[in-house]
């Protein structure tokens, strides 16, 4: 495992933020790490290959939820 000093390193260099918000580092073999304002949550380590198959089963429930939505109708009173 690597140290807390080095993955801080890894975290803090702007060269493993691509645009400025895409985490990109092949070195990092961490899925999920703090966003660079770590007050804003998590993102995924995109130099990892599950990271994409993560976001592509995401996109098809969010695919499948929207083309399979209940339709309710609430009276308009």
């Amino acid at each position: 495992m690597y140290s807390e000093e080095l993955k801080n390193k890894w975290h803090d260099d702007p060269k493993n933020w691509k645009l400025g918000i895409f985490y990109f580092n092949i070195e990092d073999k961490r899925l999920v790490i703090s966003k660079r304002l770590k007050l804003f949550g998590w993102t995924l380590n995109l130099a990892n290959p599950l990271s994409y198959i993560i976001m592509i089963a995401l996109g098809v429930v969010i695919f499948y939820l929207k083309q399979h939505h209940i339709k309710t109708n609430y009276p308009t009173g």
